[in-house]
């Protein structure tokens, strides 16, 4: 289906979209949930109560045609401001989460990203029980379950110096000449006015609070493993489900 997709996001997402949406009420549209609607007069736009940002927000796929009517129908109001990605880059990181083919890609395993969450209890015995003849990577999950990762995703603060970006290595507090793991992502926080950033570190050298050093320009900053999410998420918790 060709179709223009926007994301309206924020804390006061639903209360800009409740004003064009009629045909039911957004307190009901749970996390993760979706319906077509009539938005803002365009009929047959597709909802999604979603985002990346780690906030309450929406998806809204809109016919072609109706687009522009969407887009002027939410900008007109005082609320709402057009972002690029750069904002929205700081938010998802803000909020922990990953980039495909930054923070995760064909090389990292879901034990390593630390997303074994979005693997199902069936598809995890699968893995163990038949390996890749149940699916694509399966004899990879169930080797990579059954042992400890190596490297481990995690948050990195900066304490000084400025941000450490996507490829900067990681070294440990003593400056050793060995790199203890690397940045995937990494930018100023808005929010903390501090440079956040997420990689992957040697497991020894993982744990929150430990001291690290950043190479950013052929210097090192100070930096420090740090809890991820930066920022608590503020997805909407009701609805029917």
């Amino acid at each position: 289906m060709d179709a223009a997709l926007m994301a309206l996001q924020g804390p006061r997402a639903a209360e800009v979209l409740a004003k064009g949406v009629t045909d039911f009420k957004l307190a009901d549209l749970a996390f993760m949930h979706g319906r077509y609607a009539t938005v803002f007069g365009v009929q047959d736009c597709r909802i999604t109560r979603c985002g990346y940002t780690g906030m309450d927000g929406f998806e809204i796929s809109v016919p072609p045609q109706g687009a522009m009517t969407v887009a002027r129908a939410l900008l007109d109001g005082p609320l709402v401001k057009p972002i690029g990605l750069g904002a929205r880059d700081s938010l998802r990181l803000e909020a922990g989460l990953c980039l495909y083919g930054n923070d995760i890609d064909e090389t990292r395993t879901p034990v390593e990203a630390g997303l074994m969450w979005t693997v199902s209890k069936r598809r995890r015995q699968e893995a163990q029980q038949r390996g890749s003849e149940a699916f694509l990577g399966g004899e990879q999950l169930a080797v990579a379950s059954a042992t400890k990762p190596e490297v481990r995703r995690v948050g990195l603060l900066g304490l000084e110096g400025p941000p450490a970006r996507h490829g900067a290595a990681v070294f440990a507090e003593n400056d050793g000449d060995e790199p203890i793991g690397v940045v995937t992502s990494g930018c100023m926080s808005p929010s903390l006015n501090q440079p956040v950033a997420m990689g992957y570190l040697r497991r020894a050298n993982s744990a929150v609070g430990t001291p690290v050093r950043f190479e950013i320009r052929g210097k090192r900053y100070r930096g420090v493993v740090a809890k991820m999410p930066f920022l608590p998420a503020t997805y909407y918790t009701g609805g029917l489900r």
